[in-house]
C-alpha cells in the first residue's frame, strides 16, 4: 500500500491558485510502507540542520519529527518542516525537461535535454569562461559541492561573495583567523547573553530553546535591534539601536571599558598592534558614539554593565547587521567588545555567528588545486557583473536550485542580464522567477527525495540525509544530472561515484565514522575543543587577535527616501522557498505608530514602497517598538506574484566578504495615486 504525502498534522494539502503550467505527470505522493521509522536529516539553509524521523501516521500519512535521540535536535524541529510535506507533494512541481519553443515550453526526453546541454557546453569548451555556473546554498549536502567540481574541471566562470553571512564571517576570520563558536550547550555557561540582532522566535528554534533553558537557570538576556523582531519573549532588557549603527554602540562600551582599565595587560599582549586599536577607539567620545547610533548615555553604561559585571558574557551575532555597507565593521567591533571585556576563551562566553558547515568533512575531492585560475564575478552584483564580462561575454548559464532572479539586489539588472545569455539551463522543483527565463528547465529532487551528507552551521554533528521518498515524475538530483552530462562531453568529464564522494568526505580528522556507521547511527560527533580560543591563543599565525583598524562613518538617509529597509527572514520558509498560494498580494511592510502617523493620509493603509530605482505597492500596518526610521518587509516572496523587494533594492557589496547590503536601501512610502 501506498503512503500519501501530507504534513505532520495530516492536513490534506490545498491545490495551489494556479495550474501547474507544465500538465502531465504529478507528484506521486508515495512513499514505500515502513516497518520502522526512516531517520534522516533536514538540508535545508538553517544553522539547526535538525535530525528528523519520517515515519506514517495514524491517517496513513508522512509525518517528520524531531529525532528525540539527536543531542541538538531533541526531539522536535520548526514550522518549516513541518510545512515541507506540502511541497514535495504540490502541483506545481517540474516533473519533466522543458524546452522554451517559440510555441511556448516543451516536454523533451532527459537524452535529449542534456544531450542539448553537451552540444552547447562543446561549442565553449575552448572559451570556458563563456559558461557560468551559478550554485546555491538553499539546500546543503556535500554532493552540492561536487557539482562546482563539474564546473572547475571545464573551467567555467564561477560567483564569489554571498547573498548570506559572508561579511560576518570573514569578520571573524579576520578577528580570530577562523570562525569558532563554543559548543551550544555553552550557553547555559553565561550569566548574561547579549544578544546583537538575532530574531529567536524565526532563526533557529533550537537556540531559541537554549536560550529559554538557560533564563530558567538564572541567565539574563539583553537584545539589541532595531526592534520589530519576536524577541520580547526571550529577553529581560531591550535597546533599540539604529539600524546598520551597531558598530557605535559597541565601540562605546570599549571606550568606557578602557577608561575601567580593561583589559588586563596580559591580555594586551594577546592583541595585534593593540596601540593603534586604543587610538582609533579613544578619537571619539562616548557621546558622540552614542549619539551615532541613536541610544541614550544610559543605554550605554547598562550595555556596560552586561560586560564588566562578574562572570561570563556571551554574545549572540546575528546575520541582519551585517548586511550593511560597513557590516563586516559591526561584527569586528562586536567582537573588540567580546575581547576587552574577558568574554573570548572563556566558558560561557565567547562570540557566537555561523561555523563553517563543512568545517568537520573532508571535500578535497571537490577540489582542482592544480587547475588553471577561473574568472569570477561578484554575486551581489550579478546583474552588473554578466553584462559587464567580456573577452568572453558569458554565453551560457546554468543556475542550480537558485533563485537568483528574486534573491539578488536589482532584480531587473538581473533579468537584463540573462536576456543577453544565449542559453540558460535552470535545475529547480518550481517554476520561479528565474526558472521562467530559462531556455531549459531540469526538475530536480528536494529534500527527502535525495541522499546526502550534511553538515551544521551551528553544532558540530555531521549527518546522513537518507532518501525518504522516490523522485516524483523524472526528477533527478543536481549531482545525477552533472555526472550524466559530463560523461556526455568529448573528452569525458567523469565525477565519484556518490559513494565514493560520500567516503571520501567523512575521511575527516574531525571524524571517527564510516559511511556504514553514519547511515545505521544518523549522526557524527565532530572531534572539536568545547571552548575556542582558550588561553586568548587564536588561529592565526602569530596566535594573536587582530582588531579592526578603523571606524567608518556611513552617509545619513537622504532627505527625498528617510526610511531603511529591512528585509528580514520569514517564520515559515526559507529564502524564496513559498508556494504560490501562501504569497500575499502584495505585501505587507510595517514601520512605527510614529512613523505611520507621519506618513502621508494616502499611504497609512496601502501604499508605494519607493527607492531610487523602482517602486511597488504594498499594504502598511504599525508595529510596536520598530525604530521610527524603518521599514520591515518579510523577504522571500516571487516578482510575479506582486512580491520581490529585491527589485527596488540596488546592488552592492560590503566591506568585507563580498557580501549584499540589502540594509543599505533607503526608500520612502507613497501615496498610490487615483485612477
Amino acid at each position: 500500500m501506498g503512503l500519501p504525502v501530507r504534513s505532520a498534522a495530516s492536513r490534506p494539502l490545498k491545490r495551489g491558485r494556479e495550474e501547474n503550467p507544465f500538465p502531465g505527470a504529478r507528484p506521486s505522493g508515495t512513499i514505500k510502507k515502513m516497518k520502522t521509522p526512516l531517520m534522516t536529516a533536514c538540508t535545508m539553509d538553517c544553522p539547526d540542520a535538525c535530525s528528523l524521523i519520517v515515519e506514517e501516521d495514524r491517517k496513513d500519512g508522512l509525518r517528520i519529527r524531531g529525532n528525540p535521540d539527536h543531542p541538538y535536535t531533541l526531539g522536535f524541529t520548526c514550522a518549516k518542516i513541518k510545512r515541507h510535506p506540502a511541497r514535495l507533494a504540490h502541483p506545481g512541481r517540474i516533473l519533466t525537461p522543458r524546452l522554451r519553443t517559440r510555441g511556448g515550453w516543451s516536454s523533451i526526453s532527459w537524452d535529449d535535454a542534456l544531450d542539448l546541454c553537451a552540444e552547447k557546453i562543446e561549442e565553449l569548451r575552448g572559451e570556458p569562461a563563456a559558461l557560468l555556473h551559478l550554485p546555491s546554498d538553499g539546500a546543503k549536502g556535500v554532493l552540492k559541492r561536487g557539482v562546482g567540481l563539474f564546473f572547475a574541471r571545464l573551467g567555467s566562470s564561477r560567483v564569489r561573495g554571498s547573498l548570506c553571512d559572508a561579511a560576518g564571517y570573514i569578520a571573524h576570520v579576520h578577528d580570530f583567523g577562523s570562525r569558532e563558536n563554543h559548543e551550544p550547550d555553552d550557553l547555559l555557561r553565561a550569566r548574561r547573553i547579549v544578544n546583537w540582532g538575532r530574531d529567536l522566535s524565526r532563526s533557529s528554534v533550537h537556540l531559541a530553546a537554549l536560550v529559554r533553558q538557560a533564563r530558567r537557570g538564572g541567565t539574563r538576556v539583553l537584545t539589541i535591534s532595531p526592534g520589530g523582531d519576536g524577541n520580547g519573549p526571550f529577553s529581560d532588557a531591550f535597546i533599540r539601536v539604529r539600524p546598520g549603527k551597531d558598530r557605535f554602540l559597541a565601540a562605546a562600551v570599549v571606550r568606557e571599558l578602557l577608561d575601567q582599565g580593561m583589559p588586563p595587560p596580559s591580555a594586551m599582549k594577546r592583541v595585534k598592534d593593540w596601540p593603534s586599536f586604543e587610538k582609533t577607539i579613544r578619537s571619539r567620545t562616548v557621546r558622540d558614539l552614542a549619539a551615532r547610533c541613536g541610544v541614550s548615555l544610559e543605554d550605554v553604561r547598562e550595555l556596560l554593565t552586561w560586560y564588566a559585571a562578574e562572570g561570563p558574557c556571551a554574545t549572540l551575532v546575528g546575520t541582519g547587521l551585517q548586511r550593511y555597507s560597513y557590516g563586516g565593521e559591526n561584527v569586528r567591533f562586536i567582537n573588540a567588545l567580546a575581547f576587552v571585556s574577558g568574554n573570548m576563551g572563556r566558558p560561557g562566553g565567547g562570540s557566537y555567528f555561523h561555523l563553517h558547515s563543512f568545517a568537520n568533512l573532508n571535500l578535497h575531492w571537490a577540489r582542482t588545486p592544480h587547475a588553471p585560475p577561473r574568472r569570477s564575478l561578484i554575486l551581489p552584483r550579478i546583474g552588473e557583473e554578466i553584462l559587464r564580462a567580456d573577452r568572453p561575454s558569458i554565453r551560457m548559464i546554468w543556475v542550480n536550485g537558485s533563485n537568483i532572479v528574486n534573491q539578488a539586489p536589482n532584480i531587473e539588472r538581473t533579468i537584463q542580464a540573462l536576456k543577453t545569455i544565449p542559453f540558460k539551463v535552470v535545475v529547480d522543483a518550481f517554476m520561479t522567477d528565474t526558472a521562467e527565463r530559462a531556455d531549459l528547465v531540469l526538475p530536480s529532487t528536494l529534500m527527502l527525495e535525495q541522499e546526502d551528507i550534511v553538515g551544521s552551521y551551528w553544532h558540530r554533528n555531521v549527518q546522513w540525509a537518507a532518501a525518504a521518498l522516490p523522485p516524483p515524475g523524472e526528477a533527478r538530483d543536481d549531482y545525477a544530472i552533472v555526472a550524466d552530462l559530463g560523461r556526455r562531453l568529448s573528452p569525458p568529464i567523469h565525477l565519484p561515484s556518490k559513494k565514493e564522494a560520500f567516503r571520501a568526505s567523512l575521511d575527516s580528522p574531525f571524524l571517527q565514522t564510516s559511511l556504514e556507521e553514519i547511515r545505521r547511527t544518523g549522526w557524527a560527533p565532530a572531534l572539536r575543543p568545547p571552548i575556542p580560543y582558550e588561553g586568548l591563543r587564536f588561529d592565526h599565525s602569530d596566535g594573536l587577535y587582530h582588531p579592526p583598524g578603523v571606524l567608518h562613518e556611513d552617509p545619513e538617509p537622504p532627505p527625498e527616501h528617510p526610511l531603511r529597509l529591512l528585509t528580514l527572514i520569514r517564520r515559515n520558509a526559507i529564502h524564496s522557498q513559498i508556494l504560490p498560494e501562501e504569497q500575499e498580494e502584495p505585501p505587507t511592510v510595517r514601520v512605527s505608530p510614529e512613523t505611520l502617523l507621519a506618513l502621508p493620509e494616502g499611504a497609512r493603509k496601502a501604499a508605494f514602497l519607493t527607492s531610487p530605482i523602482g517602486r511597488m505597492k504594498v499594504f502598511v500596518r504599525p508595529l510596536e517598538g520598530l525604530h521610527p526610521e524603518a521599514v520591515l518587509y518579510r523577504r522571500g516572496d516571487w516578482k510575479k506574484r506582486g512580491g520581490g523587494a529585491n527589485r527596488i533594492i540596488r546592488d552592492g557589496v560590503t566591506d568585507l566578504g563580498n557580501g549584499a547590503p540589502f540594509y543599505d536601501q533607503y526608500v520612502r512610502l507613497d501615496p498610490i495615486e487615483e485612477t
